[in-house]
Order: C-alpha cells, then sequence, then structure tokens
C-alpha cells in the first residue's frame, strides 16, 4: 500500500470512529447532510415502504414534534427512522427542520449552565419530547414545556456526537 493511500485509509477510519464521516455525505435531492435530523411536522405522518403513495404504509407516527433521523433521499421522499429503529418513507412536506429530541434518561436535571454542580431548573421524564437549543462539547440546551436547562448530550436521542449548534 502506498503512503498516500495509508494515509487516506488512516483519515478515513479515524473520521469513521469520530462519527464525522456521516458529516460529509450529501443528500442527492437537498444536498444536506446525512444523516441529519429533522422533526414531524403533523400529528399523524404515514410511512411507507418505497418512496410513493402507491408503497403500502407500513405503520403511522402519532407524535407531533418527534425526532426523526434522515438517512436517504428520493425526490420528495426521506427515508427516516426513529430512535428504535423503526422507519421507512416519509413524505418531505410532514417533516421540519425544528429540531428536537427525545430524553432517554428518566427525571433528567435541567440544570442552569452546563455543570453539574449547576443548581436544578426542572426534572424532565424519560420519553419526553424537546426542543434543542445550543449545543457546545458535552452539553446540550433544551426546552421543554416552558422549562429551560443544560443537560449532558449522552442523555438525549437526536443529535449528533460532537454537533456543535449556536
Amino acid at each position: 500500500m502506498s503512503r498516500t493511500r495509508f494515509f487516506l485509509f488512516a483519515a478515513a477510519f479515524a473520521a469513521l470512529l469520530t462519527g464525522a464521516a456521516a458529516a460529509t455525505e450529501r443528500g442527492s435531492v437537498t444536498k444536506l447532510p446525512l444523516p441529519r435530523f429533522v422533526s414531524l411536522k403533523a400529528g399523524e405522518g404515514n410511512v411507507r415502504r418505497g418512496p410513493s403513495l402507491s408503497h403500502r404504509i407500513d405503520w403511522v407516527f402519532k407524535r407531533r414534534n418527534m425526532p426523526l433521523q434522515v438517512i436517504g433521499e428520493y425526490g420528495h421522499w426521506r427515508r427516516v427512522h426513529d430512535r428504535d429503529g423503526a422507519g421507512g418513507w416519509v413524505h418531505y412536506s410532514l417533516l421540519s427542520g425544528m429540531r428536537t429530541v427525545i430524553v432517554q434518561e428518566d427525571m433528567l436535571p435541567l440544570l442552569m449552565n452546563p455543570d453539574f454542580a449547576a443548581p436544578v431548573n426542572a426534572h424532565a421524564k424519560i420519553g419526553v419530547v424537546a426542543r434543542l437549543g445550543k449545543c457546545a462539547g458535552d452539553w446540550c440546551r433544551i426546552t421543554a414545556d416552558r422549562h429551560r436547562g443544560w443537560v449532558p448530550r449522552r442523555a438525549l436521542w437526536g443529535v449528533l456526537p460532537g454537533e456543535v449548534r449556536r
């Protein structure tokens, strides 16, 4: 293996381990990064087996603002999955760019500052859908039911590792 190939292979492998490789892929339709997170705009959204109205509906997402991860694109259709890995094809009109997350730890403290020693504003139950704010380092700021606070990134589903939001 040539030296140049070795360094390209090593760089690609390091990017894969850190999750940076995912950010370099772009959707064929929108040219936006894949994977990326969106939310369900409607209170209900049909999830189809393929990217057209002629494909069978496998199930229906029924939670407004639920975060979904876009993993593919075809015309007006987006291939998505939820935190449990369930997914399929959803029409783009049912999706919003508003970022939300799902709390994955029960009674998660929402802290006033991104510091475990900070005072607690409120607690969030497991499964709560919250609006995603700033993210830096290991911390993200969320808003749930008019309560705001900083939480560890690892306690959320709907934000990529190392993703920075301002």
